[in-house]
């Protein structure tokens, strides 16, 4: 995959976060060599966090997020901070930007404090160098590194420090050519529906399309409603079926019982780190009871169709299976509530558009408030008693 293709969650987030006028936007035009941000004298030109897709070297493929000042002022100038403290929770490396001929304040401390607290890779960006006539004798440290976006100094160096803050230990992480060998066949079940993207694949399908390209296996993809012909045409069983988890009882009922056969939204939880804490809280959901509230959580917006999965038949689903009378609650995007408590169970979609941090943002609230957390596709999987068949193919893995 090019780096120009690079889906936003795969990408490096990198959080620009300072007072007003301090020149957060004019760092990223000259990181960036584009005028990508707006610059202006005037306090408060950012309103919004904005984030920008792009190529950053010799870091690669990276979000950069603008974010307001942390000073604002108001009711509005609050709610806005708010949303600047709220980045963190998908920041992969944070530059704090500092007027270097004013120093650190009070609002720069605070939110150092969160950055540290949130075990973010930092540096403190001191801008606006080219005002001070002792700048060649200011040091840098690890942490700290003075520059000029106007006159562009330091910027390069300042590119190469971001690019070191990045861990280089992590261990790979696959969404599926772990579990295949070159030549496998597996199928891929899409359903079409109405909120199937016209002309397209979802994110997802495409990336388990290219990891499967990357192990050099073969993919057929094929709708649910040929499913069952395909497999008799097929002159050997596939090595493995992955479907879409609105069709996951459709398509167990045709796959044979000794051909693996998982989800989408499973791999990805796999792949993101919290297959085991969604497989114990889809457990759960025998223990609902008349009057509880589940939140349902989307990471992406698009328009919602008349049979949406998150807010139609996810809920039909869930009060068919439990027999019981259930509320429901919904956010989609970068809305996830600070409060938990009233919820009961939080069912969150696989987190394709959202970045590693965000998820486990997202899954350490749910834990601190005690609130038991599962996804789309292992629910599903639950309530029609093909979870551990769903599971098998990772116990295959030595």
């Amino acid at each position: 995959m090019s780096m120009n293709n690079t889906p936003a969650a795969e990408r490096v987030h990198i959080g620009i976060f300072g007072r007003r006028n301090v020149g957060k936007s004019s760092i990223i035009n000259a990181l960036t060599g584009q005028d990508l941000a707006i610059v202006s004298d005037r306090k408060g030109t950012t309103t919004d966090p904005v984030l920008k897709a792009m190529e950053l070297l010799p870091l690669g493929p990276v979000v950069m997020i603008d974010t307001p000042g942390l000073d604002d002022e108001g009711e509005l100038g609050r709610f806005r901070i708010q949303k600047a403290y709220q980045i963190l929770n998908k920041t992969d490396i944070a530059l704090l930007v500092l007027d270097g001929t004013v120093g650190m304040t009070d609002a720069d401390k605070k939110i150092l404090e969160r950055i540290k607290a949130k075990h973010i890779p930092y540096l403190i960006v001191m801008n606006k160098a080219d005002l001070l006539s002792d700048f060649q004798h200011k040091e840098n440290d690890k942490d700290c590194l003075w520059v000029s976006a106007r006159n562009r100094t330091q910027i390069h160096e300042l590119k190469e420090r971001i690019a070191h803050l990045v861990p280089s230990d992590e261990p790979d992480r696959y969404i599926v050519r772990d579990l295949v060998s070159p030549l496998d066949l597996v199928v891929l079940v899409v359903p079409i529906d109405k909120a199937a993207p016209k002309g397209r694949l979802i994110l997802p399908q495409q990336q388990t399309i290219r990891d499967l390209l990357e192990a050099g296996a073969a993919s057929v993809v094929v709708r649910d409603m040929e499913l069952e012909d395909m497999l008799k045409k097929l002159e050997t069983a596939p090595a493995l079926v992955i479907t879409d988890s609105q069709a996951f009882r459709t398509v167990a009922q045709i796959v044979p019982k000794n051909v693996p056969l998982t989800s989408f939204s499973i791999l990805f939880a796999r792949y993101k780190g919290n297959l085991d804490t969604l497989v114990n809280g889809a457990k759960h959901i025998d223990n609902l009871q008349d009057g509880d509230t589940i939140l349902i959580s989307e990471g992406c917006t698009h328009h919602r169709q008349c049979d949406d999965i998150g807010t139609v038949k996810l809920p039909n689903w869930l009060k068919e299976h439990t027999g019981k009378a259930l509320n429901f609650e919904f956010t989609n995007g970068t809305e996830f509530p600070s409060e938990l408590n009233k919820y009961r169970l939080i069912v969150h979609c696989g987190g394709c558009m959202l970045n590693e941090r965000e998820i486990k943002y997202r899954m350490k609230c749910a834990q601190d408030s005690g609130i038991p957390v599962t996804n789309y596709g292992t629910v599903i999987a639950y309530m029609n008693g093909i979870l551990e068949r769903s599971l098998e193919i990772f116990h295959t893995l030595h």
